[in-house]
């Protein structure tokens, strides 16, 4: 999620949503004297030692888990709870270093974050072990405060959860936003007095610390999704402390939040009309309608029918099944890379099929195997304190009015689920700051990446970004994928002049994205060059591995 598109009204996504409480490990000692700097925090220096694996990602054995974390050190500082009161209480802040492969050619530390909010970046640096940073930075990943091996931060399990509908009924209103009420009280159960402090600038205060915990002067920044706006807000508090940083699949800088939500729903409608328009001009092969409006028909009609008679999930007894709030993220998600358009439209004529009998084991495997690699991987204590920053609207008529227009307009990916009242809708607690003005003033010009058609953080936040810092801009085109750099060869090769040699794109440059699938369009002469002989789960699979669609970043 990788500020990650998050799946709602799903199994995994209900599994996300309902978290139990924790003890937090918040150390409180007698209060002090009023001290807004870190004080003596940046004075203590990291204590390094092995690094001991977690447990592996779903379908990584634990044998190769424990190889990507081999090299690869660990230590836990100390930061205070709020940085305007440190007596108040203390977190632990978890840190990974792995050390540049050609120490006598190092360029100093690259800090790394993934996102979310709620993103774990312990892992990070074997992630990227195999990019060119490697060999001339120690690339330092660290767990936020709120999540994994830092002081975590949860919300207390809820009774019910109703799912979030793409297209809820004015009748399921009152009960969504009942829901959301819930789930805020959860959390402030749970972690009413650390939410507050978990923050988007308390975060870049915790990034000064390990900043001196290394010993560095300044560091340089490489931030995917949420991890974007978090790396701007770094380079405002703290200008003279970062080198260069680069902002991959950003945020934009006068959405939060809401309006970024609002956003995910409108691109991915525009990745849905964009592989339909393709798909019409291959009605020979997948006879789904020979015109963007006759193809956009066809899904309704599936849709409806799916919303009458759900197929039976082909998997597990315990999933859910295949209905049209399935069949409207599935189109919002699964049309986002386009190297998946070809399968894509495989599925939804297997699932066009199946409607009133049952789904094949081939389409079934194929749509789980995609499904799990878009899963998100955010921890939602965190995730709701951080959104919550940012005002948002207090009156329920606002939400309401927005999923009517969205359930009709925007219905695909998270739809009108991310025009919902949520948590922050009915926050507990007010922010003890108000939300960072952004600039650039005192370090180095930057680096902004963003893909043409992503969902999770839309194309407009990247120039309002880029604008905004006065950054170069690296506009990925025909592409949804979100966060490029490792992906993306041209964005790679251009990122890692820049971060290693310091030579920059140029204000406004380009990367293509990659080819669409090689299915001819009807009329051409051209022929396909792709073996047919291959399971629709063996390809979902190849294309999962070929394009880092698992990547949880």
């Amino acid at each position: 999620m990788g500020f990650r598109d998050r799946v709602v009204g799903s199994r995994r996504g209900s599994l996300l949503a309902v978290c139990v409480s924790v003890v937090f490990g918040v150390t409180v000692v007698p209060a002090a004297a009023e001290d807004p700097g870190p004080g003596s925090f940046p004075g203590q220096r990291a204590s390094w030692a092995p690094c001991v694996p977690g447990p592996p990602p779903p379908d990584v054995p634990q044998e190769e888990w424990n190889k990507r974390w081999a090299g690869m050190d660990c230590a836990t500082l100390t930061v205070p709870m709020n940085y305007r009161r440190p007596g108040d209480g203390r977190l632990d802040i978890a840190v990974s270093r792995r050390k540049a492969n050609f120490p006598d050619r190092r360029k100093g530390v690259l800090l790394l974050n993934p996102g979310g909010p709620g993103g774990e970046g312990l892992a990070l640096p074997t992630e990227l072990a195999g990019e060119a940073i490697a060999d001339r930075f120690d690339l330092i990943g660290f767990d936020p405060r709120g999540v994994g091996r830092s002081t975590r931060l949860h919300c207390d399990a809820v009774e019910q959860d109703p799912p979030r509908p793409t297209r809820p009924t004015d009748a399921q209103f009152a009960a969504l936003a009942a829901a959301a009420l819930q789930r805020e009280q959860a959390c402030q159960r749970a972690g009413g007095f650390l939410r507050p402090f978990v923050s988007t600038a308390n975060t870049a205060r915790d990034m000064d610390v390990i900043r001196a915990a290394l010993g560095e002067k300044k560091i340089n920044y490489l931030g995917f999704s949420y991890g974007t706006y978090l790396g701007a807000v770094y380079g405002t508090l703290f200008p003279g402390r970062l080198n260069r940083s680069v902002l991959d699949s950003s945020m934009h800088p006068d959405w939060l939040y809401y309006e970024q939500f609002k956003q995910q729903a409108v691109a991915s409608r525009r990745n849905v009309e964009a592989w339909a328009a393709w798909v019409a001009e291959r009605d020979n092969t997948y006879h789904l309608g020979n015109s963007l409006a006759r193809v956009m028909a066809t899904l309704d009609t599936i849709g409806e029918r799916l919303a009458v008679e759900p197929i039976p999930s082909p998997g597990h007894p315990e999933d859910p099944p295949i209905d049209r709030n399935y069949f409207d993220r599935m189109l919002g998600h699964e049309t986002v890379p386009r190297a998946v358009w070809a399968l894509e439209a495989e599925l939804v004529v297997a699932i066009g099929k199946a409607v009133g009998g049952t789904l094949s084991a081939d389409a079934g495997k194929a749509l789980a195997a995609l499904a799990k690699a878009s899963a998100p991987a955010t921890v939602d204590g965190t995730y709701q304190a951080v959104t919550c920053e940012a005002d948002w609207p207090r009156d329920l008529n606002v939400y309401y009015e927005q999923m009517r227009i969205f359930r009709d307009r925007y219905p695909y990916g998270r739809g009108a689920a991310a025009t919902e009242p949520t948590e922050c809708t009915f926050r507990s607690f007010t922010p003890p700051e108000r939300i960072t003005d952004l600039k650039r003033k005192g370090y180095p010009t930057g680096v902004v990446v963003q893909a043409e058609f992503d969902p999770a953080t839309g194309y407009d936040g990247g120039p309002a970004m880029a604008n905004r810092l006065d950054d170069n801009l690296i506009t990925v085109t025909d592409e949804g994928t979100h966060s490029l750099y490792g992906r993306n060869a041209c964005v790679t090769k251009k990122i890692d002049d820049y971060l290693i040699d310091g030579v920059l794109p140029g204000s406004r440059a380009s990367c293509a994205g990659p080819p669409r699938p090689d299915v001819p369009a009807d009329g051409t002469a051209a022929r396909s060059t792709r073996p047919s002989n291959r399971s629709l789960e063996e390809r979902a699979h190849e294309l999962i591995e070929a394009y880092k669609l698992d990547r949880r970043f």
